[in-house]
């Protein structure tokens, strides 16, 4: 008998501090352990599934009573919900595209750093024989990064579920990442334009609410220098206004349109179809340089329900917040939040 098949589970693996479940089980089954065996490819949770023979996905995924077999299986149960949400937050995050750094912390204090060298400073002079070299000074911020408690409450009963499909019910799991990931991006678009309590409010280039044209994308490409354009978000109008643009029916940014499903602007730049938001105009940034993403954790599963209680009520959260690290990274232009 496999190593893996007489590990003992309980929910006290869920509540390691700093350790995920699937942590946990790596330290006591680590999966260097199984290298060039049939397991090789696999991390110490999906070996825990197969111990169990419970099948996730696909046309032979089991039935959700499948995890609650024994008290053991039971415990595999959370994480299996927090890898779902986590699948359906990755599926619909646009984050990486808008976000420099992601800083993982522990507790929810938090403050982030802030330099602000003048022109002269960032033009680096040659400086003479013998003369001390300029300095750039980074210091915190005065200010907390204000973090956001995002999640939705799961409420169903184990009866109501027993007989469904592990794969028909990781699909609703799957939204709720989805509802998370479009908050945070939300969030994120809130400091990016108005500002954080040590930062100000993006500069708008442009007479705010006038229709997006080409002149205008150039302008916003000029107003960012020295920092790149390289990211542009826009609401639904005013994607369909940039789409109708002259410019954008470029042969090569059409296949690349039609390949990828990827949108790229005349200038080179990332663009980002963002429905939630209903102000009109665009945001520029320079996603190398511009926002910080600080997150406590991940996505975290109230895994005593889920295990003692089968199901009922269980929260699944994500706690997050950003910051901005360059205020000049980021523009906008004739943009108008609307009332």
């Amino acid at each position: 008998m496999a190593f893996y098949e007489t590990l003992k589970l309980e929910k006290g693996m869920y509540s390691a501090p700093g350790k995920s479940f699937t942590q946990t089980l790596e330290e006591l089954d680590s999966s260097e352990n199984y290298r060039g065996t049939p397991l090789e490819g696999l991390d110490a949770y999906q070996r825990q599934l197969k111990r169990f023979q419970i099948h996730v996905s696909g046309p032979g995924s089991d039935p959700v009573e499948k995890f609650f077999q024994t008290s053991d299986s039971a415990a595999l149960f959370p994480e299996y919900v927090t890898r779902a949400v986590r699948q359906g937050m990755e599926q619909a995050d646009v984050l990486p595209n808008v976000v420099a750094t992601v800083t993982n912390i522990t507790g929810m204090d938090y403050r982030t750093l802030t330099s602000e060298p003048s022109d002269e400073d960032k033009a680096l002079k040659p400086v003479a024989e013998g003369a001390a070299i300029p300095q750039t000074t980074v210091t915190t911020k005065d200010h907390l990064v204000h973090l956001h408690k995002r999640g939705r409450m799961l409420v169903a009963s184990y009866e109501a579920l027993r007989f469904q499909k592990l794969d028909l019910f990781t699909v609703t799991l799957r939204q709720i990442g989805a509802y998370i990931a479009r908050a945070q991006l939300n969030d994120a678009i809130d400091v990016l334009v108005n500002g954080d309590e040590d930062s100000g409010s993006a500069t708008n280039i442009g007479t705010a609410g006038d229709e997006v044209d080409y002149t205008g994308l150039v302008s916003l490409w000029g107003g960012l220098a020295p920092y790149q354009l390289n990211t542009m978000m826009a609401s639904t109008a005013t994607m369909q206004q940039i789409l109708a643009l002259s410019e954008m029916c470029d042969a090569q940014a059409g296949l690349n349109f039609q390949g990828t499903g990827k949108m790229v602007t005349p200038l080179g730049a990332t663009l980002l179809h963002v429905p939630s938001l209903t102000a009109k105009g665009v945001i520029g940034l320079d996603k190398t340089c511009a926002l910080e993403m600080v997150q406590a954790g991940g996505v975290t599963t109230d895994y005593d329900k889920l295990i003692d209680r089968q199901l009922e009520r269980a929260a699944i959260s994500t706690i997050a917040g950003f910051a901005k690290i360059f205020d000049g990274a980021v523009k906008t232009l004739c943009y108008q939040e609307q009332e």
